[in-house]
Formats: C-alpha cells, sequence, structure tokens
C-alpha cells in the first residue's frame, strides 16, 4: 500500500503534467497509476496540499499548486481574481462574507489565507460563499472595504 507522501507526489506529478479540472478525473489518473483512492480522500488531498482551481480560459479549469509567497503578490493575484470571480461583499459583525462563482470559493479563501494577516482569524469557504473571520468588529470593516475596493 503506498503511503499518503507517496500520494501526494503522485498527484503533484500528475497536475504539473496534465490539465485535471475535477476531482473524479484526478481519481481517475490516481487509479491508473496503481492508486486506490475514493474522491472523499482526493478532496483531502486537494486541501492538504493546498491546491487551487486556476482558470484557463473559456470556462475550463485546471488544479494547480499555489505559488504566492509574498504578500504582494497574493494581493495583486486577489485583485486579478475578485475581478472575475467575486459577485458580492457583505458582512455582519466581524464576519466578512464572499459570494463567488461557483467552484471558486476555496482557491479563493486559500490566496486569503496565504496573506497571513493578524487582522483575519481565519476563513471557511463553501462552493461559491467565503465566510472571513476578522477578529474585531473595526478590523473586519476594514476587510470589508479592502474587498470591495478589489471588487472596482
Amino acid at each position: 500500500m503506498a503511503s499518503k507522501e507517496q500520494r501526494h507526489r503522485a498527484i503533484q506529478e500528475i497536475i504539473s503534467v496534465e490539465s485535471v479540472s475535477t476531482q473524479a478525473e484526478l481519481v481517475d489518473r490516481l487509479r491508473g497509476k496503481g492508486y486506490d483512492v475514493t474522491q472523499a480522500t482526493v478532496s483531502r488531498d486537494i486541501n492538504e496540499l493546498r491546491l487551487v482551481r486556476v482558470p484557463l480560459g473559456r470556462g475550463k479549469h485546471k488544479y494547480a499548486l499555489a505559488q504566492l509567497e509574498l504578500t504582494e503578490d497574493v494581493m495583486d493575484e486577489l485583485g486579478r481574481i475578485f475581478q472575475t470571480f467575486v459577485h458580492d461583499v457583505d458582512r455582519g459583525e466581524n464576519l466578512v462574507v464572499l459570494k463567488t462563482t461557483d467552484g471558486h470559493a476555496t482557491g479563493i479563501a486559500f490566496l486569503i489565507d496565504r496573506l497571513r494577516r493578524d487582522d483575519i482569524v481565519g476563513t471557511l469557504a463553501g462552493e461559491d460563499t467565503i465566510m472571513v473571520v476578522g477578529r474585531t468588529v473595526a478590523e473586519a470593516k476594514r476587510l470589508q472595504e479592502e474587498f470591495e475596493d478589489l471588487l472596482a
């Protein structure tokens, strides 16, 4: 039986040479390499490896390793992505909620997490919604304003 580390290396290899856009496709590729995996396992692997879905154009996407390290790079990428995939910013107390195009919330939340900001306690993403938890109400208000500026 292959270890998780071996499976993770196989996933990284697969997505570096192939355009894989769904978890089901990744399951198929791994099974083709002899890994006995379920979609639930692959979903956990995607989160652990912090893979993101990047747009290829014409409504197509693929999984990729996030390469952004500098805060400035992350902010530039967030600005570009917000213009395309974020539709609304709302706030209630210290919670900022972002509405996204279906399937993009996780990747955007990952980028927000990469900011490693003290005023952000954390994020939680679903299919088309991200909840960003601000440390205080005042900091959440500033986050809302920053996110709204990215939409403009």
